[in-house]
């Protein structure tokens, strides 16, 4: 069955983005992206790069891990006002909103129905897995159906900022299994973690 991933980049102290929610990786933006680390995304995770970037450093691999993003609305107008209305041209692109309605792009669709019926539907039918891009909101919203997470760990701290699964986020303890690791020389460490059975609990 397809996995939902929630691959994503947080800071030590828990954060994905700024409290503005502004993009962490814009010009303005205050992310490292050092070339160890650009490397290994291009190398590891070509799909998860944004169209103008694939084209900018010619990029043709569709990668073998996703073919479906998911993404709210707020990580969507990050998108919008940079003026890029599908940002995954290569992917199937999923927007969650109750308040967007129509589509800026006639390739994106914009979900209005509960994000985890979605999610169930899609896990149903045969494909690569599918990534939550984020934002925290949706991230938490999907809590109870994400099967692994691939966090892309910087190595800096912000304080004060959106935290993994958002401000709203409920109190559900869950345990993972480190499955896969990959640290940089930059510093950044690459943790794929998949979501802990009952068959992984000891007897």
């Amino acid at each position: 069955m397809r996995k939902l991933v929630y691959y994503i980049a947080v800071t030590l102290d828990g954060f994905i983005a700024a409290p503005d929610g502004a993009d962490p990786t814009g010009p303005d933006g205050f992310w490292p992206i050092p070339d160890d680390y650009l490397h290994h995304l291009v190398a590891e995770y070509p799909e998860t790069l944004p169209g103008p970037a694939r084209q900018a450093f010619g990029i043709t691999d569709e990668g073998s891990r996703f073919d479906t993003v998911l993404e709210g609305r707020n990580s969507y107008e990050v998108g919008l006002q940079a003026g890029v209305t599908d940002a995954y041209p290569h992917l199937r692109h999923l927007v969650f909103s109750r308040t967007l309605g129509r589509s800026p792009d006639p390739a994106v669709e914009v979900m209005s129905t509960d994000p985890i019926a979605t999610v169930r539907e899609l896990k149903r039918h045969d494909g690569r897995d599918i990534w939550v891009i984020g934002g925290g909101t949706l991230a938490g919203a999907l809590y109870p159906e994400i099967d692994q997470l691939i966090v892309k760990l910087a190595p800096m701290t912000i304080g004060a900022g959106i935290p993994l699964f958002g401000r709203d986020a409920v109190f559900a303890p869950r345990n993972w299994r480190l499955i896969d690791h990959t640290v940089l020389d930059s510093g950044a460490i690459f943790l794929t973690y998949g979501r802990t059975t009952k068959e992984d609990e000891p007897a």
